[in-house]
């Protein structure tokens, strides 16, 4: 297998934040976008991916090495995926290829609809759209129940509200971070990058990219291909349940990925080898 050097770190001035990103490999461009995760959230991949692409991984606004001049500010999804667009703008005028995961997803599929002509393809792996279900105002109420546990009642509490809305139960840290499952909420006691970023999560983040009703006729317009992608073993879950809901909007099939809502940290080799094919359109 190639090896590839590891990656080079840059930072970036973005209006009312500064963005800390890394690069990886050459070839075309791939960003990989995660809401919050950042750039240590796809450690799996990104050497892996590297033998193929130019990788680049960002920590978002307000989390890890990125920092927002006003922490306390409203964080809205446009705002976001502007952070991606000024990013891609600096690295050059090529469309590149975009990976977006949960919330990243909802941050990519903004990103194609406001600039699509950065954006040469896009996998959409369970964006959280709770406004393509059925049920998205009983959704949309619970889930401002558990942002309000969580600030009012405890993180520990809006966690639980969180793991059994969503499915979603790993809150530690990710792979090359010393990663482990969370077993017992009742007792979890994260250490304290990861409740910055659960802070972070709750207070700024949920809300517009779980909350983001996406522009389905521009998506349907969009040079850009867009693939929409699910986990095998998140089925019925409710970001596998909206993905399948978007690929029903787009008039796509929903494209099974490996592993679970974060499949490629647990099966980094064929979540990659999938994710090259259909980004180059060779699946």
């Amino acid at each position: 297998m190639a090896t590839t050097a590891g990656p080079t770190e840059h930072t970036l001035d973005v209006p009312g934040a500064r963005l800390h990103y890394e690069t990886s490999g050459t070839g075309p461009l791939l960003v990989l976008v995660g809401a919050p995760m950042g750039s240590r959230g796809f450690a799996t991949i990104t050497p892996l991916l590297a033998e193929h692409f130019t990788v680049v991984t960002y920590d978002p606004r307000g989390i890890l090495r990125s920092t927002a001049e006003d922490p306390d500010a409203e964080v809205t999804l446009d705002l976001l995926a502007d952070d991606v667009h000024h990013l891609l703008a600096a690295l050059g005028s090529e469309p590149a290829y975009v990976f977006g995961n949960s919330g990243g997803a909802s941050v990519a599929l903004s990103l194609l609809t406001r600039y699509p002509e950065q954006v040469r393809a896009l996998v959409a792996h369970e964006a959280p759209l709770i406004e393509l279900l059925p049920e998205s105002e009983q959704l949309h109420a619970a889930l401002e129940k558990v942002c309000a546990a969580y600030t009012g009642e405890g993180r520990n509490e809006g966690l639980k509200m969180y793991a059994a809305l969503t499915g979603v139960e790993r809150f530690s840290r990710p792979p090359g971070g010393g990663r482990h499952e969370v077993t017992d909420l009742e007792s979890f006691t994260p250490p304290d990058d990861v409740r910055a970023i659960l802070d972070r999560f709750f207070l700024h983040i949920l809300r517009p990219t779980a909350f983001y009703r996406p522009d389905l006729p521009a998506l349907r317009a969009a040079s850009g291909r867009i693939v929409v992608a699910g986990g095998t073993a998140s089925e019925g879950q409710l970001s596998h349940r909206s993905a399948a809901a978007l690929a029903g909007e787009l008039g796509t099939t929903l494209v099974d990925f490996p592993g679970d809502h974060t499949g490629f940290q647990g099966e980094p080799e064929p979540f990659t080898r999938l994710l090259h094919q259909v980004l180059t359109g060779a699946a």
